[in-house]
């Protein structure tokens, strides 16, 4: 435990949801002196709170007296005390914070009610919005507003200085505030009392425009500190950033957690003589305190005086996550890391590389949108205890959890299969190595024989369903099912790497956690990377992260500056106000104990291009990055990495500074004695021999069936021995899969796996004649990761706020008949590929298509399969060989292509051409040049030709957006490519086919029950549009073959208004009705309509002719 620190004892402490790992140092810094404890969280009947208790046991070692609980504990020993909790995390999932009420700006008293257009589950039937913190809302009668904006393309600015108006000001991002309405000193108190009268006692304030004109905010505050409030949540203070929503939801946030947090610390320091904190350690009377501080969200501690709940909702995780990054990433090999924690009901992964933590400042957790650094971890509901499902002829694990209670079927509590089941039945997870805590006595190991029988079970259930000639065995489904629960991990590794232009294969797998040992090899795999890393103390990292953490100190001022490369006055100002952050930040850390040698800086500019809403935080470059006379390149570094995360820069375009943020470090730890590298090049790895040191062999099953496998004690072997797979390394609290073809290497620090080429059995050739259901749930895990990755690529790359922001675009994948696939599910799209490209495909030939193998790009026309007009589609075949095998598609809701009104979505259009740019189908790209000529022809000058219309009002974002949905179809095409080249073509094409034949089971297997349900009888419906046209449906099953006619005879013709309805879009919403009435979570695709025989009448409304007005018919008659 290396660290700056005094000679005192040092803890560092993470309390899970279900233990509490600690970890000491009598002082000396060594790690051999380190003893760990690992105790559960919530034991009543022992204790009242873990951390203290552990801080107990500690004290006790250390000491060499057993201290009694109810004493309380001396800190003249301690040194330091340093804790990750999920006391905020809990509060929010499970809606026990404080009682609160927001303070807003008159007229924005629903704003986090309404929320935004987010569904995270398209297919609910039953959708529940996320409550809101908050039980009362008061509105303050104020405003003020922007007298300038930063889109202006005159790009006039106010003379604030000289305009001599009093409610003309200057705001904190140098913007032009005017204000319009000043509050009541008198009637915001009376306000404010109302709400102390009713037992509130914490407040959240959010203004419009409060992050740079904080002034209002600031007033209420006062007040409500005046009358009394315990806790007052100003947003400016929290995070000054623009967006109201989110800098709401925050402030709630803070004022909802806050006040628990700080409940919770007063007890915990309850238990202390000297008490805790540096206000404890400066204190010149009593007994001398200890320092005491928690780790946030963003990977910095904080003394424990200011620990807030909005920094608090990552407290645990961001421990493992500095853990693994100091001890895992070498700054002379710069190998980037990528972390795997895998725990009991989620797996957070993450991403270390160029030694800095990367951060986002905007997520969601519990449906609350959270506007905070934190540091960039994604979590799957994937974990040891995650349950295993057969649903539809799919292996599905997940997204449900066993728990703590009953937690898995083999814990003797009458609970489900799990993830931990399936390993136990393969002999992966060693009941010897396992503490004996179950059972009614709570003296008996896992149960090996319940977990046998359930699988049996389910394996009948299987070979039942299946109906195949060869029976699969309970170790096959096991298996199968281990392999579904590592492809669902290895999801979201592929994009937080892949998403931000990062080569997945070039990192290291740091894995921790209690189950991250049994799949991390097979992981690996499954991403192409050749070196996992183990710590010593994978299964306590978190707690032991904490030790090696630094304190940090966080400031941020708004901006709105264009960047100028040149110096001059605006370098001048911007460094002006960098200094101002640093000497807080610095002053801040001093007085926590800090000298100045021992504090570094970070600085960042939050920028982004004009026009655009992706703002990137820029890390000032080192020397030498960047050339740059003054050292402030950050313009040239911004178009770096726009271009790796995005794939295209914008050189026409001002650079606009959204913020300036510094990061003030003070230093406690000083780095590992030896890292990994230079470890591995000092040591002289041994071979073990077949029987030396080995604890047992055991028969363990891998890809080629069970094998005899060496089973080792960690603590038997020695620095520098490897061990060969299939192999199994355990202690108490972790267990290491090593699969044959791997091998691990004991060294000082960690256990480092190399992974050979692949898994002797990966290369065993797949059947293609019966379908594996293993390897069908694969491929659809496998294709619905592609179009969900061109999709992020799409938001990504492009520039207008409808796909970046509000994410109206949806990405898809077709066989090469242009049936569909896979269509990745956005917030705001619905399923509009259900009858689109086949249209495009055969109506131009294949050959055309295929020609330079580029994209083609369409919009509406009736045979074309439109939906309604701003939708622009754009098509890429894949290739093997000379041969379509594939194609995919992205579409995009684009802002304006022309016609009367701006926007493209006239309310009273009569004819198509009113409503902008009409294209069939036109080649978007020939030999590798984006036609941009064509585009603009067709979007800007074609739609002008008519009567009272415009062209498209903002052509730079169409042509950009376009190029955005090229770059999404090449990512589609990338990964396509990459599927053959693991499988085969034949392979691939198969289980496609296969996996559309899934969906159609699914579909006939819906419509007999319905059939049954309803006797037989036909179902019948009409309904009316507001000027009484008529929409008349007769759906006829036949229950014995689970198909059904959907008959609209009785339609009305079409209308002479623009509530006509493309027929693509009565596809649309037919198959996004069947999904939604399945309740499991099958794969969407052309499958779906195998079934479904659609019977529209020509020339009614829901079949208009092709000049016919549809504007409304995609949101009003079907939507």
């Amino acid at each position: 435990m290396a660290s700056q620190q005094g000679q005192g004892i040092r803890i560092a402490i993470d309390r899970g949801g279900t233990f509490t790992d600690c970890v000491g140092n009598p002082g000396t810094g060594r790690m051999e002196d380190d003893v760990l404890i690992k105790l559960l969280s919530e034991d009543p009947s022992n204790y009242d709170d873990a951390p203290l208790e552990g801080i107990r046991r500690l004290l006790s070692r250390f000491t060499g007296r057993e201290i009694p609980r109810d004493e309380p504990l001396d800190t003249t020993r301690i040194e330091s005390i340093r804790m990750g909790t999920t006391v905020a995390t809990n509060a929010l999932l499970e809606r026990k914070g404080e009682r609160i009420a927001m303070v807003v700006t008159k007229g924005f008293k629903d704003c986090l009610e309404i929320g935004n257009q987010s569904r995270p589950k398209i297919f609910d039937l039953a959708i529940r919005k996320p409550e809101v913190l908050y039980r009362k809302v008061v509105e303050i009668d104020e405003r003020v507003t922007l007298e300038d904006y930063a889109e202006d393309p005159e790009r006039y600015s106010t003379n604030v200085e000289d305009a001599g108006d009093a409610d003309l000001v200057r705001g904190l991002s140098s913007e032009a505030v005017r204000i319009l309405q000043r509050p009541s000193e008198a009637v915001v108190r009376s306000q404010l009392q109302v709400l102390y009268d009713e037992g509130f006692r914490s407040i959240a304030v959010c203004l419009m425009h409060g992050y740079t004109f904080p002034d209002h905010e600031a007033l209420v505050g006062r007040l409500a500190k005046d009358i009394g409030f315990e806790h007052v949540s100003l947003s400016h203070e929290l995070m000054p950033m623009i967006k109201l929503v989110p800098r709401a939801t925050s402030a709630c946030a803070d004022a909802y957690l806050t006040p628990t947090i700080r409940k919770y610390i007063v007890g915990f320091q309850a238990g202390f003589e000297g008490g805790l904190g540096v206000k404890s350690v400066k204190r010149e009377e009593g007994t001398r305190g200890a320092r005491c501080e928690f780790m946030q969200s963003d990977g910095g501690l904080v003394d424990v005086e200011n620990f807030s709940g909005l920094r608090a909702i990552l407290s645990g995780p961001a421990g493992g996550v500095v853990g693994y990054a100091l001890t895992s990433y070498d700054t002379e090999t710069k190998i980037p890391v990528i972390g795997f924690d895998m725990g009991g009901t989620s797996t957070d992964v993450s991403r270390y590389g160029s030694g800095r933590y990367e951060h986002v400042f905007e997520t969601t957790t519990a449906g609350v949108t959270i506007q905070s650094p934190q540091l960039d971890i994604n979590t799957v509901a994937a974990g040891g205890g995650s349950r295993l499902f057969f649903r539809n002829g799919l292996f599905v694990v997940g997204p449900e959890s066993a728990g703590a209670h009953p937690g898995p079927a083999c814990y003797r509590k009458g609970g489900p299969l799990t993830v931990t089941d399936a390993n136990l039945l393969l002999g992966r997870l060693l009941p010897e190595f396992f503490p004996k805590i179950f059972g009614k006595g709570e003296d008996e190991g896992l149960d090996e024989d319940v977990t046998r029988g359930l699988f049996q079970e389910l394996t009948d259930q299987i070979n039942s369903e299946m109906g195949v000639d060869r029976k699969m065995t309970p170790d096959e489904v096991a298996y199968g099912f281990v392999k579904i629960a590592n492809e669902t991990m290895a999801r979201p590794i592929r994009s937080l790497t892949e998403a931000k232009g990062h080569d997945t294969s070039l990192h290291r797998l740091a894995t921790f956690g209690g189950a991250g040992g049994q799949h991390a090899v097979a992981i690996a795999e499954s991403l192409g990377i050749r070196q996992i890393l183990v710590h010593r103390y994978s299964s306590v990292l978190s707690a032991y992260g904490m030790a090696l953490a630094d304190v940090v100190d966080e400031r941020q001022v708004p901006e709105s500056k264009v960047w100028v490369d040149e110096v001059g006055d605006v370098k001048k100002d911007l460094k002006t106000k960098m200094e101002e952050l640093k000497q807080r930040s610095r002053e801040a850390l001093r007085a926590q104990g800090f000298v100045n040698e021992k504090i570094v800086f970070e600085e960042y500019l939050n920028m982004r291009y004009r026009g655009t809403e992706s703002a990137l935080m820029i890390v000032k470059p080192e020397a030498g990055e960047e050339s740059d006379s003054d050292g402030w390149a950050f313009g040239k570094a911004f178009v770096k990495q726009h271009d790796q995360e995005f794939g295209f820069t914008l050189p026409d375009r001002d650079i606009i500074i959204d913020d300036i943020r510094v990061r003030g470090i003070g230093k406690s730890f000083e780095g590992l004695e030896k890292t990994v590298d230079q470890q591995l090049r000092e040591i002289k790895p041994r071979d073990l021999l077949s029987g030396e040191t080995i604890h047992s062999m055991k028969k363990v099953y891998f890809e080629e069936g069970r094998l005899d496998t060496r089973i080792y004690r960690l603590e038997d072997l020695d620095v520098g021995d490897r061990v060969k797979g299939p192999a199994i390394l355990a202690d108490g609290t972790q267990t290491l899969v090593v699969t044959p073809g791997a091998t691990a290497l004991v060294i000082e620090t960690h256990v480092v796996i190399n992974i050979g080429d692949v898994e002797a059995g990966m290369k065993r050739r797949l059947d293609t004649e019966k379908v594996d259901p293993v390897m069908l749930s694969m491929f659809a895990h496998r294709f619905m990761a592609i179009a969900e990755q061109m999709g992020r690529a799409l938001q990504k790359t492009s520039v207008s706020t409808n796909v970046k922001e509000r994410l109206d675009y949806s990405c898809a994948l077709f066989d090469d008949a242009g049936a569909l696939v896979a269509n990745g599910e956005s917030k705001s799209y619905l399923e509009r590929y259900a009858r689109v490209p086949p249209f495009h495909f055969f109506a131009i030939g294949k050959d055309h298509v295929a020609d330079q193998r580029q994209p083609l790009t369409s919009r509406y026309t009736l045979e074309y399969g439109g939906t309604h007009l701003p939708d622009i589609t754009v098509i890429t075949p894949a290739f093997a060989g000379e041969n379509i095998i594939f194609y995919v598609a992205s579409r995009a809701h684009h802002a304006d292509i022309g016609g009367i009104l701006p926007g493209s979505m006239p309310p009273h259009s009569r004819e198509l051409y009113q409503e902008g740019a009409a294209i069939a189908s036109e080649k978007l790209v020939s030999e590798g040049r984006f036609d941009e000529e064509l585009m603009t022809r067709l979007l800007h000058a074609a739609p002008a030709q008519f009567p009272g219309c415009s062209g498209t009002r903002c052509l730079a974002d169409n042509l950009n957006d376009l190029k955005a949905q090229v770059a999404a179809n090449r990512k589609g095409i990338q990964l396509i490519e990459t599927l053959v080249s693991d499988y085969g073509v034949e392979v691939v094409q198969f289980y496609m086919r296969a996996i559309q034949a899934n969906a159609e089971l699914s579909v006939r297997n819906l419509l007999k029950e319905v059939s049954g349900r309803f006797e037989g009888r036909p179902l019948e419906a009409v309904d009316y549009m507001d000027d009484g046209t008529p929409i008349r449906l007769k759906i006829t099953i036949d229950g014995a073959k689970g198909e059904a006619v959907f008959d609209f005879e009785g339609t009305g013709m079409e209308v002479y208004g623009n509530t006509n309805a493309p027929s693509a879009v009565t596809y649309s919403a037919i198959i996004y009705c069947l999904r939604c009435l399945i309740s499991s979570d099958i794969p969407l695709n052309q499958g779906c309509l195998t079934p479904i025989t659609v019977l529209i009448p020509p020339k009614s409304f829901l079949s208009p002719s092709d000049s016919a007005a549809v504007v409304g018919g995609n949101v009003l008659t079907v939507g």
